[in-house]
Order: C-alpha cells, then sequence, then structure tokens
C-alpha cells in the first residue's frame, strides 16, 4: 500500500484524507522539520505530500514547498487550503504545488485526484529491502501475549533470521520476566536515538536473549504510544526493518490511536489476539468494530485465540465467524507449563518441548515467518547437539 504524508496540523485534514484515501494507502502525519520529512520520505517511499496552507502561516508554508521540491523534484505536492482564497490558491501554485484542494472535498473527488498525480510520476528507485513487521494487537491488556510474542520470537531468531521482540503491551515489560532479561536501553530511548540507530547501536545497546535474540522493550516511563509522533514511531520501525529479518512487536492492551493504527497499516501479518472469554471478545469487537467503519485495512489480520480449551465454547471457528476474520491459530491453555515457564525462566522449548502449546506455537512462528523451524532435533541428535535455549 503507498504512504500519502501529511504536512498539517488539522486533526480533521487528517481523518478526512485518511477516509478519502483508505483504498489507495494509509496517510502519516508529519511536522514542518525538512529533515524529518526528506527521513520519511526516503523511509516511505512517498511520492505526493499534502501541505496545510492558511493567510497566517503563507510564508512559511511556501517556503516549505519550494524547499521539499528543491531537494525532491520528483515529489508531488498538493496544498489544502480555503480554495476561495484566490491569493493563497496562487501562492500555493507559485511554490509549485500541483493542486490545491479545499479541506472536505468528496473522497471520490480527493482519490481521483491522486490517482491522476501519482499515475503520470516517474517511477522511483527500489527501497533497501526491509523485514517482516508482525503485530499482536488486542483491546485488553494481557500478560499471556507478552509470552506468546516472546516465544514466537524465540522461535523465528536464527543465525541467518536475525530477530526483534518490541514489547509495547500491557502490563509493560512483561517479556523481560519471561526472557529473564535487565535492559539498559529500553524503548524511549531508541526514538530519543534515532538517527543514530544502526547496526553497532543495535549490538551493544538492545540487550540480547541467550538465543541471540533481540528485545526493546518499553520503560516504566514510556506508557501509551500518543507520547510520540506518527513520524518518529514511523521512522523508528523502518530502521529496525532494515536491521532485521523479522520484528515482532506486542502492542496488546494500547488504547486506539492515530500511531497504533499507523503500525497496524505498516505491518506485514497482524495477530488480533483473543482469549475467548465473552467480555475480552466484546472489548476487542468494539475496536475492531470501530476500525472498521473508519475504513482502517486489515485484511492482513487473523485472529489469534489464546488459553483455547475444546471443550469449552466457543469454538475457534465460531470465533473466526463472529470477528469475520480468518483464524490464524487457537493455543492451548496448558497453564502449567505457562506458570512453569514464568516462574523458572524457562522457555516452552526447554521445559516441554512435546507439550500441546510448544507445538502449536512453532507451527504459528512458521505461519507467519515462513522458513522457522517447528520442532528441535530429537533423541541422540539433540543430546548431541546440547539442547536449543
Amino acid at each position: 500500500m503507498r504512504t500519502f504524508l501529511a504536512c498539517t496540523s488539522q486533526e480533521s485534514d487528517i481523518s478526512w484524507l485518511q477516509g478519502a484515501l483508505s483504498e489507495m494507502g494509509h496517510v502519516l502525519r508529519v511536522g514542518q522539520r525538512l529533515d524529518a520529512l526528506f527521513a520519511l520520505i526516503e523511509a516511505t517511499g512517498a511520492t505526493l505530500v499534502f501541505v496545510g496552507m492558511d493567510r497566517n502561516n503563507m510564508s512559511s508554508q511556501c517556503a516549505l514547498i519550494e524547499s521539499l521540491l528543491e531537494a525532491k523534484p520528483l515529489l508531488a505536492v498538493v496544498v489544502i487550503g480555503d480554495g476561495f482564497d484566490n491569493e493563497l490558491v496562487i501562492a500555493a501554485m507559485r511554490a509549485g504545488a500541483k493542486d490545491f484542494i479545499t479541506a472536505g472535498l468528496r473522497s471520490s473527488e480527493v482519490s481521483g485526484l491522486v490517482r491522476r498525480i501519482t499515475d503520470r510520476l516517474p517511477a522511483l528507485p527500489v527501497r533497501r529491502e526491509q523485514g517482516r513487521l508482525i503485530l499482536l494487537v488486542g483491546n485488553q491488556p494481557d500478560a499471556d501475549a507478552a509470552l506468546v510474542a516472546a516465544h514466537l520470537a524465540l522461535r523465528m531468531q536464527r543465525p541467518d533470521q536475525r530477530t526483534l521482540l518490541v514489547d509495547l503491551g500491557v502490563p509493560t515489560a512483561e517479556s523481560l520476566d519471561v526472557l529473564g532479561l535487565e535492559p539498559s536501553f529500553v524503548f524511549s530511548d531508541a526514538v530519543r536515538n534515532l538517527r543514530r540507530i544502526d547496526r553497532s547501536l543495535i549490538d551493544s545497546a538492545f540487550v540480547a536473549h541467550d538465543s541471540g535474540l533481540r528485545v526493546l522493550p518499553a520503560g516504566p516511563g514510556d506508557g501509551r504510544l500518543e507520547h510520540y509522533s506518527s513520524s518518529e514511531l514511523f521512522l523508528l520501525t523502518a530502521t529496525l526493518r532494515q536491521n532485521f529479518e523479522h520484528v515482532v512487536m506486542n502492542l496488546i492492551g494500547q488504547p486506539d490511536s492515530e500511531m497504533l493504527r499507523n503500525f497496524v497499516a505498516q505491518a506485514d501479518r497482524v495477530c488480533w489476539y483473543v482469549d475467548p472469554s465473552v467480555s475480552c471478545c466484546r472489548r476487542n469487537l468494539e475496536l475492531l468494530s470501530q476500525w472498521r467503519v473508519d475504513g482502517v485495512k486489515l485484511e492482513h489480520a487473523q485472529l489469534l485465540v489464546d488459553r483455547y480449551y475444546t471443550s469449552v465454547a466457543p469454538a475457534a471457528k465460531v470465533l473466526a465467524r463472529t470477528f469475520e476474520m480468518p483464524l490464524l491459530a487457537a493455543l492451548p491453555a496448558s497453564a502449567e507449563l505457562r506458570l512453569r515457564a514464568r516462574n523458572q525462566r524457562g522457555t516452552f522449548f526447554q521445559l516441554a518441548p512435546r507439550d500441546a502449546l510448544t507445538r502449536a506455537v512453532g507451527e504459528l512462528a512458521t505461519a507467519l515467518a515462513p522458513g522457522a523451524p517447528t520442532k528441535r532435533p530429537g533423541g541422540l541428535l539433540r543430546r548431541l547437539a546440547g539442547g536449543w535455549s
């Protein structure tokens, strides 16, 4: 899907553009700092930028357009403003804007205009290949989501498949207890050091599990996603995907926000995480219904049912029909194994390699990241190999 950048301070402009262009891609709000804009254009491959314009800031907004086009002549700029203000329209066109639209214009007219402009633009060079972004999303805080996310990431991690677990779920940093790690570098540090993140910083600052898995958890004060800007989070995610083959991100319990929706738009796979309880399903259905009304694209989302008992209704397939979403997996409850993994800080793979939950997590990892091993070597081979962590 395409990404369109919108440099506007009006929340209503963002909502209107997202609704109008939902079939074509997603809209990312950006600030007016040129260095951040250029970085986002590189990261997203965006070819069209919307710029809000008004009488009070007309000079600085025109200067922004001119600077953008001077540095990126293949870029197209469309201005949003009062179409009845001739002076504003003329100033925008002189600055180099391709077109001028009035906020609230009908969706069909906006999408038609954008399609005509983008179809005429020359093809840009292919961007550097990025790793897969896999999200766990759900409307109810759940400590078991971190347990599942950590084991998925562990199974995906291999010497030739570098994997990162980003744990922003609620409760905070639960995966650290699961993996027995104590980080000194957390998510807010990564945002602050966005321009410096490279392989060297990752290897020296990101905490590592014995398996080689890297973990970037939320810090004590990191809190909600709305503490950050959409552009910061997009750039950080793009940078991380350039340095890892797989990025598994736990977002369970994060409240609905523009930032959360942008993560979903960026992702390759979205695991909609629920348990079979009525209360959990009700909360998640409320969020899902709102997203569908707002035009959030969820073709890449599948239902992940956790703590599932085959003998207790509702059945996993019934839940999938209720959510109108393909069933990805139903993970067995295996309550004893989960408790042992937490208290002993051991993995499912170490504690009970033949348990139904262990096997299900391995199969799920393979479904999400083809090439990930589903099980360990057995018998003599396993003893010779010394087991896997």
